[in-house]
């Protein structure tokens, strides 16, 4: 069974930072692309940021320059640095897994987390 669990949200202020951790558990994850997407009341889901198993990024453009996404040594760990906080960040953020190539469609990815919400405050 596969198990992705996100952690580290919380309330900040504008301009202050957070790392979202996911971690994942059920099967070999090193081969999978990871993302982070969020969710605010009443909006669709969003494409955040993605990496692949070879370390390659992307990235949606609001978030560039501001937010990081890294692996975890063992592969089934990923992070979302964020830095810069606006209150338009303020979303639930879920963590997702595929495996298939890196895309920034929620469509194409098959395993998700709860979420973790993140409220930025100005």
């Amino acid at each position: 069974q596969v198990h992705l669990v996100e952690s580290g949200g919380g309330l900040v202020q504008a301009g202050e930072s957070l790392r979202l951790s996911c971690s994942a558990s059920g099967r070999t994850f090193r081969s999978y692309t990871m993302a982070w997407f969020r969710q605010a009341p009443g909006k669709e889901r969003e494409f955040v940021a993605a990496i692949t198993w070879s370390g390659s990024t992307r990235y949606t453009d609001s978030v560039k320059g501001r937010f990081t996404i890294s692996r975890g040594n063992a592969r089934n760990t990923v992070y979302l640095q964020m830095n810069s906080l606006k209150p338009e960040d303020t979303s639930n953020y879920y963590c997702a897994a595929t495996t298939t190539a890196i895309t920034d469609s929620a469509r194409g990815y098959d395993f998700w987390g709860q979420g973790t919400q993140v409220t930025v405050s100005s």
